[in-house]
């Protein structure tokens, strides 16, 4: 293994990078926490996530769903499309739920990585249930085997529909998931040489008899509808044959066979897979350097420690690389990794009660959507451009239509925030800036305040020009900050005073999420 272990300073800057990269924004209370660790231990920590699987979404929405308000609907059956558009909606709203409320630990960016590396649509399958059931896989095994979770995914639900799975027939063999399989799950397009066409076509024929009924959903393979003939490969695979088999158990066998064969192009899966794990967590160019002193070496760990997942994440974030100052503050957020990233780290307060919680958590979902994420529904089965697209890759995310939306929900957050249903979401500046070490000191809540919500350094004159024109209110000195901040803190109930505070630090806070650098993490 060619990584250097990180042995680096371990402060609140490091720590802010290795969060921001792992979770949805850097809360104050969670830096302070990483502070007790050292970075082995954070790292671990993060690592470490839970065994037991999350409450699940509940019904929201009104129709005619036999489930009770408030109640599960993950395990009831319905077909009826009304009842169906309510629950994908409840589903993406408890999705976006989880990634507010997540845990210190890396399960919910994990989660969301799986859901665009293997990317599905809502409005394609419109099923509640296969959403759910789908999301549940992906963070079940989220951390675990990369090998198992594609025969897992293979068999999904939500994929055999989205990608026509359940309507390959040996009289028909559809070749959208075996061509998908490769292509975009395990092997890639850049192999040269890689697989062919007739591979395609092969891969689809064992894939042949997975059904799924059409009137009660239930998945099945069907001896009948499978081609029992030999599929041969191509040379990329060594011509390899895969036997025709039989019988009720013909489908796994077969899988299993399709499978040990692409796992074992085993350079081509395992540095597939690297790659877009160091895109979405490190950096999205790969230059030669690159490649030979990372993605190779963890490649490397990653198919000699069959397939899993865990241990080379843990070799990443750990590493002297991912540390590099050239490394932090490099990626453009996507719009999830803002929009739920600003509410965690400013501490926003959402309502009590299931009702109140989905429409907020609702608008979160719709917000990003407009800013081009909408979790659920990726525009392809490529999932986000953002990810994949050269040259540009994250720099899609900035658009002269998605900037100025960016702009003005934080604008919206800091300023009178989003009602709905009696129920207001807000950024509290006061409460924020409370939390900090020294907020009546205007250069130490400036300093802290950079030190949370940017990964680039302002310049001084930045500083100056802001606590200035800002915070002193076009005064030269201090205090004038110190004696508006004291006053409020001694006497909280005067309305006055606290109006004062309060102004100020919207309009602080407004202006630093207004500039490019709030984009980046």
């Amino acid at each position: 293994m060619l990584f250097r272990s990180y042995t680096g300073a371990w402060g609140t800057k490091e720590i802010v990078h290795l969060l921001k990269r792992t979770l949805f924004g850097a809360k104050k209370s969670d830096i302070d926490y990483f502070k007790t660790l050292s970075t082995v231990q954070a790292v671990d920590a993060l690592l470490n996530v839970p065994g037991t699987a999350p409450a699940p979404p509940v019904k929201n929405y009104t129709g005619s769903d036999a489930v009770a308000a408030g109640a599960s609907w993950a395990t009831t059956y319905s077909a009826d499309e009304d009842v169906n558009s309510g629950r994908v909606s409840s589903f993406k709203s408890w999705w976006t739920g989880r990634m507010l409320n997540q845990d210190r630990n890396i399960l919910e960016k994990m989660t969301l990585f799986w859901h665009n590396h293997f990317s599905t649509e809502t409005n394609i399958y419109r099923r509640g249930i296969f959403a759910y059931e789908h999301n549940a896989l992906l963070r079940q095994h989220a951390l675990g085997n990369f090998k198992q979770l594609v025969r897992l995914v293979t068999l999904d639900r939500a994929m055999l529909v989205y990608l026509n799975g359940y309507l390959n027939v040996k009289d028909a063999p559809d070749e959208n998931y075996g061509r998908e399989l490769m292509e975009l799950f395990t092997l890639g397009k850049e192999n040269n040489p890689n697989y062919t066409e007739p591979d395609v076509q092969a891969a689809a024929r064992v894939l042949t008899g997975w059904t799924l009924n059409e009137t009660t959903d239930v998945m099945a393979f069907d001896p009948a509808k499978h081609d029992t003939d030999n599929k041969t490969f191509s040379s990329f695979f060594n011509n390899t044959i895969v036997s025709g088999v039989s019988g009720a158990t013909a489908g796994d066998t077969e899988l299993d066979a399709l499978l040990n064969m692409i796992f074992n192009k085993q350079v081509e899966v395992s540095e597939f897979i690297v790659k877009k794990i160091y895109r979405w967590f490190c950096y999205y160019t790969i230059d030669a350097n690159t490649q030979v002193n990372v993605i190779q070496p963890l490649a490397l760990q990653l198919r000699t420690g069959n397939w899993e997942i865990k241990p080379v994440l843990a070799t990443l974030f750990k590493s002297e690389h991912f540390f590099d100052v050239l490394n932090q503050g490099c990626l453009i957020k996507s719009p999830i990794d803002q929009l739920v990233g600003l509410c965690r780290e400013y501490n926003v307060s959402f309502p009590a009660g299931y009702a109140d919680q989905y429409g907020m958590w609702d608008f979160i979902h719709h917000e990003a959507g407009i800013m081009q994420q909408h979790v659920g529904d990726p525009p392809s089965v490529s999932g986000w451009p953002a990810y994949y697209q050269l040259p540009q890759f994250h720099e899609m995310w900035i658009t002269h239509d998605t900037l100025p939306k960016r702009n003005m929900f934080s604008d919206m957050m800091i300023q009178a925030g989003y009602t709905r249903s009696g129920q207001t979401i807000k950024i509290d500046p006061i409460a924020f800036a409370q939390s900090l070490p020294n907020p009546s000191d205007p250069n130490a809540l400036i300093n802290d305040s950079l030190d949370i919500l940017y990964r680039v350094p302002l310049s001084d004159a930045s500083k100056t020009t802001i606590k200035r024109s800002i915070l002193l209110t076009n005064q030269d000195l201090d205090y004038y900050w110190t004696t508006a901040w004291d006053a409020h803190i001694l006497n909280p109930a005067d309305a006055t005073a606290r109006q004062v505070v309060l102004t100020r630090l919207q309009t602080f806070y407004k202006y630093l999420m207004n500039l490019a650098e709030y984009q980046l993490s």
